[in-house]
């Protein structure tokens, strides 16, 4: 996923170079590429980033749950060995999530591991969204007090961020159609 593209150049890919070029932003879930490929062409980056998420928020409450799953914990394991996606290491590399060390990493790993045991997914924040470590703990912190519902909306909430950063990363501004 390093090239750019407008929507134009997204409209004439094949199924497979679509899925090449986008499977991507939802973390390890390239179905949800390869479903919203099937509504196109597109008009604007806008109406494809609404198309992408319309194919997760129809999703069964499983494929929701497994999105959910395939998100790296922040300064997890993965991230401290450099097993992450690309996308994933570049946004936790933002605040250095990826090399915590000392109290803060305590803390983090404390957050994953009381979501993992609540919710049986990873605590998952857009990391884009905040300027601190410090921000990104007292989000958590605050909704680890979540029930199951409304974790799962949250956190699919800051996964349609995370996709709208990735997307936004990727494919052109279209611009406005004459008049």
């Amino acid at each position: 996923m390093n090239s750019t593209y407008n929507i134009d150049q997204l409209n004439a890919l094949s199924p497979e170079a679509f899925l090449g070029a986008l499977g991507g932003i939802y973390e390890h879930s390239p179905w949800v590429a390869r479903e919203a490929y099937a509504d196109g062409p597109f008009n604007s980056r806008v109406e494809l980033e609404k198309r992408f998420r319309d194919v997760v928020d129809a999703a069964t409450e499983d494929q929701r749950t497994e999105i959910l799953r395939a998100h790296p914990q922040l300064s997890g394991q993965a991230a401290r060995r450099g097993k992450l996606t690309s996308e994933s290491t570049q946004e936790q590399s933002r605040l250095s999530l990826n090399a915590l060390n000392g109290p803060d990493l305590e803390r983090m790993l404390d957050i994953n591991r009381r979501f993992m045991d609540k919710f049986g997914f990873p605590g998952i924040v857009a990391v884009r969204l905040h300027d601190s470590v410090e921000s990104v703990i007292a989000e958590f912190e605050q909704r680890i007090n979540n029930n199951l519902a409304d974790e799962v909306r949250d956190a699919i909430v800051q996964v349609h961020h995370i996709a709208r950063f990735r997307l936004h990363d990727l494919v052109e501004e279209s611009p406005d159609p004459p008049e």
